[in-house]
């Protein structure tokens, strides 16, 4: 039988719980060490902190089984009532706790946005809504009728190491990591981090110019395509082709340029919606029928395995051919996707690597 899968929870959950904790210290003075966070969908979350020190406290964030850089991460809040000095250039997002307010910072290790596109807009710490909905919910009946003004300062220790490996500083939240999660629950081993990851760049492309979006697939994709378009408009789309092109519905672009080497662009030819081995492999039958009928050239009458094999037995005046053919066939095979999905893209741009081969189709 498989190990079962271990979930945890997200950065807002563990975020709202020393924010609960600091105000049951501040108006109930009573010092936790445990407590519940309500999520979304009326789950409930137990979650220990610690005291750091009066109207502070900490949490770390649980081990799981998904694949998540701030697994570890130890997350603080500071209540005080003054407001607070020494911080990054920033506006505080305001909760409103009945009578009282709540000015919300970033601190060390805590992003703030810089760029439009994001749930959050510029300026204010890159808190997502649920998280901050989560914060609201759970700190009402705790300040009661209380009319006053305070100020809750989130930090996280190494928050801006942990922030460079995710794609925080593409997408213009700089100085830390994101505080995230839209059911405060991290469910593991699941793609829908990274397609949520890959949605956000393509936002933020959006609203930087929605006249093209580069899509890209393995680092020597990305390396070339920084060299050629602005960053903010290339998303780096893993082997999501198909989940990344949904995600273009709701925006307008012109243009989508998409980016990857012959083995790849060979995937999608054949119709694979993801790429990732586990989706199968390469039909070389189907390689061979094409160049064979489409080329008019005979393979030596082996079983290849790689395409480096296929391109080793091609004569040198084929390959640029075969990869122009490869690169057509993904093209058709882009087109009938976006076609199908709605997608306002009229024009698309395949380039296979390492040999620059572009093919261009508009519609």
């Amino acid at each position: 039988m498989a190990e079962k899968l271990r979930s945890g929870y997200t950065t807002g959950t563990h975020a709202t719980a020393v924010l609960v904790a600091c105000l049951v210290e501040q108006f109930e003075h009573n010092v936790l060490d445990t407590l519940e966070v309500l999520l979304p969908k009326e789950k409930v979350a137990t979650i220990e902190v610690t005291q750091e020190k009066t109207l502070e406290f900490s949490t770390t964030k649980g081990d799981n089984d998904d694949i998540d850089v701030t697994k570890g991460a130890k997350i603080f809040c500071n209540l005080q009532k003054e407001m607070p000095q020494n911080l990054r250039e920033q506006t505080p997002t305001i909760l409103q706790l009945n009578k009282s307010t709540l000015y919300i910072w970033a601190g060390e290790g805590v992003g703030v946005v810089t760029k439009k596109g994001l749930k959050i807009t510029p300026n204010h710490p890159a808190i997502n809504p649920t998280p901050l909905e989560m914060m609201q919910e759970n700190s009402l009946s705790i300040v009661g009728d209380a009319q006053d003004e305070f100020h809750a300062i989130f930090r996280v220790e190494n928050g801006e190491k942990i922030a460079k490996e995710t794609a925080n500083a593409k997408v213009g939240v700089l100085g830390g990591i994101s505080i995230l999660g839209t059911r405060g629950i991290v469910k593991p081993v699941s793609t829908s981090a990274y397609i949520d990851s890959i949605e956000t760049e393509i936002d933020v492309a959006a609203a930087f110019d929605e006249s093209v979006v580069v899509f890209t697939l393995g680092n020597t994709a990305l390396d070339y395509a920084k060299e050629h378009y602005d960053e903010t408009s290339i998303v780096e789309i893993g082997n999501f082709v198909y989940d990344a092109s949904a995600r273009l519905q709701k925006h307008n672009f012109k243009k989508l340029v998409f980016i990857t080497s012959v083995a790849k662009m060979t995937k999608l030819a054949q119709g694979f919606k993801n790429t990732h081995n586990k989706f199968g492999t390469i039909d070389f039958d189907e390689v061979q029928e094409w160049i064979n009928s489409e080329l008019a050239f005979k393979l030596a009458d082996e079983e290849f395995v790689t395409l480096k094999g296929v391109l080793q037995s091609l004569d040198q005046e084929y390959h640029e051919p075969f990869l122009k053919l490869v690169t057509y066939k993904s093209a058709q095979v882009l087109k009938q996707w976006l076609i199908e999905l709605g997608v306002g893209v009229r024009s698309i741009e395949l380039i296979t690597l390492p040999n620059k081969i572009k093919e261009e189709l508009q519609w």
